[in-house]
């Protein structure tokens, strides 16, 4: 706060006043003490001629000299702006501009010293008064600056033995100092920095930033109490991933807290505070960093009409985002749940005001409600994510997952095909090979019709299928859900101790849709690579870690059994499936079987009126028809395989 701000907050009565309250001095100020600075500079020079038995010229009286010289120098201050910089985040840029004042101000007084010399017959000043003068004025100056930044530096470590978390730096790299200075030199943040963190061996007896060096070895060592600290800072960009888990699994083991933040140039400008976060899980998954082609993607979206079926759920949600990054001219976002269209129609409007939205909300399976919509808008492409996917919900209730994930798929598919459509991109799942619930089998025969249609007769549009696993934090997903236990205070419940999952972040999920939608020469079945498994117990004990508490101590695991057709690995590829590769390495073609378009749609009709009149059993039977691998686990279904 300024000191407007600071005598108001006196005035109403609030008595503790903290200097780290003031935020900065006014210029003004700082200009005064400047003044006052060059004034006792140009009298302690004088003052030292003085002691030297030297006699100045006297032909101007000493008042009007004072005032001539502080003239002089005031205005190459204003020139330099010396006085503009926060004082205590003073740099080696306003060190430099008091230098270039000073030098300035003693050749311009020498030059004047000299022409009055050889105009009037005498100098006004005594040469060396101007060296003394810059010197000591220039020194004081620079003092000012030091004593000012070095208070708050004092002031900070003050305030900050409170509640403030005691950190490291992991690093000694530049970035890595520029996020501690600015740690340093923020008073606000709930963070004392007390040293660095690196894995040299040759550093431990040097300082930086006047804070310790510790050393990896040294951290093995010794506890977190010998240590005294309460977390480390990374910054991600910096470290390979072996690192990264390197370091991780030591400071977890620790128990030490740990932060993340982006480089210093990756910052929110003003929001340094927010940048800095702890680590998530998400962090630590072991995904490559994925590169798209915006060069080939842009063309498909820019100026073009896009429909995004399931758009106000987690995929769909942010497939809109990056659509409306390439600048269509509409973007209209189809679902059916009424409270979550609203809530990303708000986002969006705030987001990307400059592109049109139409927000219709209609259920997929109505087809007299979906036709008017392909029918005035003339899409470009559509990107289908609408779908239901919790795979115990669909184990009791198959009727519904006909009448959506296939009876839904087939309406959107069929009008694509018939109002010209050019891409038509299917959202898909892992489940849907060799499936064990209801839930993947109505995928695959979604994928099936969807793959059908790529030759029918007349048909110009391009039809592609995306299949990729489980994505992080999506709605309903097995992270959210821990963290949701974790904080309730356990225990965590993992449905079986073998259990593995493949995890890839929404925003790069949905990056390789929009990738694989623009490769794609129609009726392809994109799978993606998703990176290693992940085995969830693990999972659940580094999310126990990173939140602070230790595993089967603090928070309990445990085990609850499958549920109705989970299984314990998900594949991405059917058995004896081919895959093929394509320009991008992250993007792979799978050679699934295919149906034909009259043999799919007569299967298709017959699962409609069986889901129609809720004859379960039936539905699934004719599911295991149209899809041969499919086999129930842990389900009540299990006795149709028989």
């Amino acid at each position: 706060m300024g000191i407007k701000n600071l005598s108001n907050k006196m005035y109403e009565g609030d008595n503790i006043l903290s200097l780290s309250d003031v935020r900065y001095l006014p210029r003004w100020i700082v200009m005064l003490i400047d003044a006052i600075i060059l004034f006792f500079s140009l009298f302690f020079s004088y003052f030292i001629l003085d002691k030297l038995n030297v006699r100045p010229p006297t032909e101007w009286p000493l008042g009007i000299k004072f005032l001539f010289v502080l003239m002089v120098n005031g205005l190459f201050m204003y020139v330099f702006r010396t006085f503009s910089g926060i004082i205590r985040h003073s740099t080696f840029v306003d060190l430099f501009k008091l230098f270039l004042a000073c030098l300035c101000t003693l050749v311009t007084l020498s030059i004047f010293n000299y022409l009055y010399l050889y105009i009037g017959g005498s100098k006004l000043f005594l040469t060396p008064l101007f060296f003394i003068y810059a010197m000591v004025s220039f020194t004081l100056l620079f003092a000012f600056r030091l004593v000012v930044k070095e208070f708050f530096h004092v002031l900070r470590q003050l305030k900050a033995r409170g509640d403030s978390n005691r950190i490291l730096v992991l690093g000694i790299s530049e970035s890595s100092v520029a996020i501690a200075r600015a740690i340093l030199d923020n008073l606000n943040l709930p963070y004392d920095l007390i040293g660095f963190l690196t894995d040299r061996k040759d550093s431990e007896s040097a300082r930086l930033l006047g804070k310790e060096i510790i050393s990896k070895d040294k951290l093995k060592a010794k506890s977190k109490a010998e240590l005294n600290v309460d977390g480390v800072l990374i910054i991600k960009e910096l470290l390979t991933r072996d690192e990264l888990n390197s370091w991780v699994n030591i400071l977890l083991e620790k128990d030490i807290k740990i932060f993340k933040s982006p480089t210093l140039q990756k910052f929110r400008p003003g929001d340094l505070a927010n940048s800095i976060k702890e680590m998530q899980i998400e962090d630590l998954l072991n995904r490559k960093p994925i590169k798209i082609d915006n060069d080939a993607i842009s063309p498909r979206h820019e100026d073009k009409i896009i429909l995004v079926t399931g758009g106000a759920g987690s995929i769909g949600a942010e497939i809109v985002r990056q659509v409306a990054k390439f600048n269509p001219k509409t973007i209209v976002v189809l679902d059916q749940a009424e409270t979550p269209l609203y809530q990303i129609e708000l986002e969006m409007k705030q987001e990307f005001p400059h592109i049109h939205f139409e927000f219709i909300l209609a259920d997929i399976s109505n087809e007299r409600r979906i036709e008017p919509v392909f029918k005035k808008f003339q899409f470009s492409m559509v990107y289908h994510a609408a779908a239901y996917k919790h795979v115990p919900l669909i184990e009791k209730n198959p009727r519904e997952a006909i009448l959506v994930n296939v009876l839904g798929t087939k309406n959107l598919s069929m009008f694509s095909s018939k109002y010209k459509v050019n891409r038509f991109v299917m959202i898909s799942t892992d489940k849907a090979v060799n499936p064990t619930n209801v839930m993947g089998a109505s995928k695959r025969m979604a994928e099936l019709f969807v793959q059908s249609l790529q030759n029918l007769e007349g048909n110009q549009t391009k039809f592609i299928t995306t299949r990729f696993g489980n994505v992080l934090g999506s709605n309903g997903s097995v992270i959210p859900h821990f963290k949701k236990q974790i904080e309730a205070g356990g225990p965590i419940t993992v449905t079986h101790k073998d259990i593995v999952r493949y995890f890839m972040t929404i925003p790069e999920a949905c990056e390789l849709v929009l990738q694989a939608g623009t490769m794609g020469k129609g009726g392809e079945i994109f799978v993606f690579d998703m990176g290693e498994p992940v085995k969830i117990v693990n999972l659940a004990r580094r999310m126990i870690k990173l939140s602070g508490f230790r595993p089967d101590e603090d928070i309990k695991i445990i085990f609850t059994g499958l549920r109705p057709g989970e299984k314990l690995y998900e594949e991405l590829l059917s058995d004896g499936a081919k895959t093929l590769p394509t320009p991008h390495s992250s993007i792979l073609i799978s050679k699934d079987s295919t149906v034909e378009f009259s043999v799919i749609k007569r299967y298709t009709q017959q699962i409609t009126i069986a889901a129609l009149k809720c004859e379960n059993d039936d539905i699934v039977k004719l599911l295991k028809e149209i899809v041969p691998e499919f086999k129930s686990e842990n389900s009540i279904y299990q006795t149709l395989d028989l």
